[in-house]
């Protein structure tokens, strides 16, 4: 029933929704000799506020049409290459406007985490990533949305894609995982590395990825191992409500995973908000217009499979699998000591309170197979979990590091 009630109290709440989005059109109207009177802007922007309270379940939208090549603006088009029924294959395929045509640049596969965010969350690291590679994302559907005839999907389905999008993008590969696909990305690589496979991807960049959760635990992490698996199934995981297209399938939901991210810095939260009414009083439009930016994605939830959801608590928080070495994928071991080809990269933040710093380079010790030269580290100091792959320092100071990165190993 928890799927359920959620989905009633959204309901009975949408009407309110509606009539403060009304009032704060009309309130925001240029009326004379009232527009600008704080009584009139006051209950224009608590207006908004109502209007906005609550979650998304719709994919937002890249909104990435232009880039800078070499000086010269290029046209961005988004092309679904390959199409799977829990997610597309997304190319940012660029085409010049008033320059020379786009010479080939180093490919580069972003493998967004399959959690409560879609993978437009991932919208400012493809922005940069865009002038110097040519980038492909792993854009993860709803669950909810996914009609039960397609059948499960679990941890061992998600790294078997992982490796079909590699042979995909052959050859010369450069690959990013952001975060929890890390443990699934590896293992994939891993896996084609033990069969020597020709298509083994070049470089290997794990961003804040959970590969030992031993190390530094989080809040995250202690909550993860200090319930059975059998109390997620019966608490966070519920049925898709029959009015979706995937009706009956459990799914973890993303309003759950929303509420667990949000709990974690309530009272951040809480003072965007206060200040975000502040600045629509006072009229402060790019500031307003930069909180309301950064909420209409956070607020934009998706579900995740619940298979997929329980196999990563179990192998990756609980049983440790990786770093321990009895991780096991349809019965073949996932040996990272077997890559002696992709060279790889991890990065951290310093102020991670997702995956603390050391929980990423621990892959370093199971990556024996590699020379000192193909391996590197680096943790970017004052940056938290989403300022690894976001932001101002991600612009300036880790992004060149893994540009380099990838073209040193080419």
């Amino acid at each position: 029933m928890l799927y359920e009630t959620y989905q009633a109290h959204t309901d009975a709440w949408a009407p309110f929704r509606m009539i403060a989005l009304a009032a704060q059109g009309m309130l925001n109207q240029p009326w004379p000799l009232m527009a600008q009177h704080p009584l009139v802007r006051s209950t224009a922007a608590a207006c908004e506020m109502m209007a906005r309270a609550g979650m998304w379940h719709d994919r937002p939208v890249f909104r990435i049409h232009l880039a800078e090549v070499a000086g010269h603006r290029v046209a961005v088009r988004e092309e679904v290459v390959r199409r799977h029924p829990f997610c597309n294959l997304l190319h940012f395929r660029k085409e010049a406007i008033d320059g020379p045509a786009v010479s080939e640049q180093p490919r580069v596969l972003v493998v967004a985490p399959l959690s409560g965010h879609f993978a437009t969350l991932l919208r400012g690291t493809v922005e940069t990533l865009l002038p110097d590679h040519d980038v492909y994302i792993t854009d993860w559907i709803n669950a909810r949305n996914v009609p039960l005839l397609h059948g499960r999907f679990d941890l061992d389905d998600y790294i078997d894609l992982v490796a079909a999008f590699i042979r995909e993008l052959r050859p010369e590969l450069n690959v990013i995982a952001v975060c929890q696909p890390s443990v699934p990305v590896l293992a994939a690589v891993s896996l084609l590395a033990a069969e020597d496979d020709p298509d083994q991807p070049r470089t290997l960049t794990l961003m804040g990825g959970p590969i030992d959760t031993r190390v530094n635990p989080t809040k995250v992490n202690l909550l993860a191992t200090s319930r059975p698996l059998s109390w997620f199934e019966r608490n966070v995981v519920a049925s898709v409500p029959a009015r979706y297209h995937g009706a009956f399938r459990r799914v973890y939901p993303g309003f759950l995973q929303l509420a667990g991210f949000m709990s974690m810095n309530l009272d951040r939260h809480f003072m965007a908000h206060v200040d975000f009414f502040h600045h629509l009083v006072r009229g402060d439009g790019e500031s307003a217009a930069a909180t309301r930016k950064f909420y209409d994605e956070f607020m934009s939830v998706m579900d995740m499979p619940a298979d997929f959801y329980l196999q990563t608590v179990k192998r990756v928080f609980h049983d440790h699998a990786l770093p321990l070495g009895t991780f096991v994928s349809r019965g073949r071991r996932v040996e990272p000591a077997a890559i002696t080809r992709t060279a790889v990269l991890t990065i951290e933040g310093e102020n991670d309170d997702i995956c603390a710093v050391g929980q990423t380079a621990a892959a370093h010790a199971l990556l024996s197979g590699l020379a000192p030269a193909q391996k590197a580290r680096h943790v970017q100091p004052q940056v938290g979990h989403f300022g690894v792959f976001n932001g101002r320092r991600w612009r300036d100071e880790i992004y060149p590091l893994v540009r380099d990165f990838i073209r040193a190993q080419g």
